[in-house]
C-alpha cells in the first residue's frame, strides 16, 4: 500500500474539491519527471500520463486502476473498502472544531484541564503556533482536518507516550463514539523546542473495529497467516491480524515485507508505506513525493526477488494525497493498481474497477476461498 499515491481525479472529487488532483501526474509535472523504471515495467505508464514513465507496449505485470465508492477519502475508509466494505454513511467531521461537550466530556476523562486548538489545521504548522503554549501548560494539542479525525499533539518531554496513549484511548472508545464516531484518533507525539520541533514516528492510529467481515478475516480465520506491517493493525483495530509489526518509515516497511516474505511459506502480508502520505503528501512537498517514489522503485526489485511460483505481488494506494495542490489533506483520487506474478499472466489491462473492494475478493479468491461476506468482484482469472 503506497498511502496517498493516487493517480486522477476521481469521477466524484469535485463533491470534494479535488477535481485538478493528481498525486502521480501533478507530481512528475512539478518536478519535471519520475524515474520509475520497475514499476513502469510492471505498467504505470499503461495506467495513465505521467511525464518520464512511458507506457509500454509489453508490461511484465498487470495493471489497472480503482475508484472509491464508500464515502469520504480516509485512509480507514480507503483500507476497509480494499478489505471488501463498502461505507455507505460517511463519517463525521468538524471544520470548525470539536463542540464544547466533546471537549468537556475528553478533559472530564483524561484529567486534563484545558485542551490548546481544538481547530482544523496543519499537524506541523499547529504545533508551531502552539507548541510553546503546550510545553508551558502541559495542556494537549488537539486539532482536527478535512479528514474524519481527533487528533491529539504533545511533545513527548511533557505528555510521555504511554500516557499520550493512554488519553487517545480514551478519546477513542469513550468520548468520539456514536454520533461523535470519527475514523480515527491520532496520537501525534514531537520532539523539540520552539523554532524546531519535529514529529516523532511513534503516532498511533485508533481506529473502529470494521463495522463488518473483512479479507483479513476470512483469512486469519482459515489458518492463513495474516502480518500486518505499518499502520495496518491500527486501521484495522488489530483485528484478525497474526502478526503486527509498527515502522518508523518506508525504508523500516520495505525491509520488514523482504523479510516476512522470506520468513513466510504461505500468508498475507499487507504492508502500508505510510511516507508518501504523512511525510510528503500532507506537508506539500513535491520533490519528496519524487524521491521517496524514486527510493521506492530502486528498492521494489528486492521485493520481486522474493518472489517464486504462484506467489503474488500487488501494489495500491487508499486514497490520494496530491503535493501541489492548494490542501495540505487527502484527495479523492482513483489509486494505481500493479500485480505480478512469476506464473501470473502478463501485458494484461483489467481498466478501471468500479469500487476497491475487487482487490480483496480478489486475494480471498487467490487464498482458495469464496468471500461471499465481501463486496467486490473477483479479477483473479485476469491475471492469474
Amino acid at each position: 500500500m503506497l498511502d496517498g499515491v493516487g493517480i486522477g481525479a476521481a469521477p466524484d472529487a469535485r463533491a470534494y474539491g479535488d477535481e485538478e488532483t493528481n498525486t502521480l501526474g501533478n507530481t512528475a509535472k512539478k518536478v519535471g519527471g519520475l524515474q520509475l523504471p520497475t514499476m513502469g515495467k510492471l505498467g504505470l505508464g499503461n495506467i495513465a500520463k505521467i511525464e518520464g514513465v512511458p507506457a509500454g507496449k509489453g508490461t511484465e505485470g498487470s495493471f489497472g486502476k480503482m475508484r472509491e465508492v464508500s464515502k469520504g477519502k480516509d485512509s480507514t475508509t480507503g483500507h476497509w473498502e480494499i478489505s471488501g466494505i463498502i461505507l455507505e454513511k460517511d463519517f463525521p467531521y468538524y471544520p470548525k472544531g470539536f463542540p464544547k461537550s466533546v471537549i468537556d466530556k475528553f478533559c472530564s476523562l483524561t484529567g486534563c484541564k484545558e485542551v490548546l486548538g481544538n481547530k482544523a489545521a496543519s499537524g506541523t504548522e499547529i504545533i508551531a503556533e502552539l507548541g510553546k503554549e503546550h510545553e508551558r501548560t502541559g495542556y494537549p494539542i488537539v486539532y482536527t482536518s478535512a479528514d474524519s479525525v481527533f487528533q491529539i499533539a504533545a511533545n513527548e518531554s511533557i505528555i510521555p507516550l504511554e500516557q499520550l496513549y493512554k488519553i487517545c484511548t480514551i478519546a477513542r472508545y469513550d468520548v468520539m463514539i456514536n454520533e461523535h464516531a470519527v475514523g480515527r484518533v491520532i496520537a501525534r507525539p514531537f520532539v523539540g523546542t520552539k523554532g524546531n520541533y519535529k514529529r516523532t514516528s511513534n503516532r498511533r492510529d485508533f481506529s473502529l473495529l470494521p463495522p463488518g467481515t473483512t479479507m483479513l478475516d476470512i483469512l486469519y480465520d482459515n489458518s492463513i497467516p495474516t502480518i500486518g506491517i505499518g499502520k495496518i493493525d491500527d486501521l484495522f483495530a488489530g483485528k484478525s491480524l497474526s502478526e503486527k509489526i509498527h515502522t518508523t518509515s518506508n525504508t523500516d516497511g520495505i525491509e520488514q515485507t523482504i523479510s516476512w516474505a522470506k520468513k513466510i511459506k504461505c500468508g498475507f502480508i499487507f504492508t502500508n508505506l505510510v511516507d508518501f502520505d504523512a511525510m510528503y503528501g500532507h506537508r506539500q512537498d513535491a520533490k519528496g513525493m519524487q524521491e521517496a517514489l524514486e527510493y521506492f522503485d530502486e528498492e521494489l526489485p528486492r521485493i520481486l526477488d522474493t518472489l517464486s511460483g504462484n506467489d503474488l505481488l500487488i501494489l495500491t494506494a487508499d486514497h490520494g494525497n496530491d503535493p501541489t495542490d492548494k490542501s495540505t489533506d487527502h484527495s479523492r483520487e482513483y489509486v494505481p493498481l500493479l500485480m505480478f506474478a512469476p506464473n501470473g499472466k502478463r501485458n494484461v489491462n483489467i481498466g478501471i474497477r468500479e469500487t476497491f473492494a475487487d482487490l480483496g475478493k480478489t486475494i480471498v479468491n487467490y487464498f482458495g476461498f469464496e468471500g461471499k461476506e465481501l463486496s467486490g468482484n473477483s479479477f483473479l482469472h485476469l491475471i492469474v
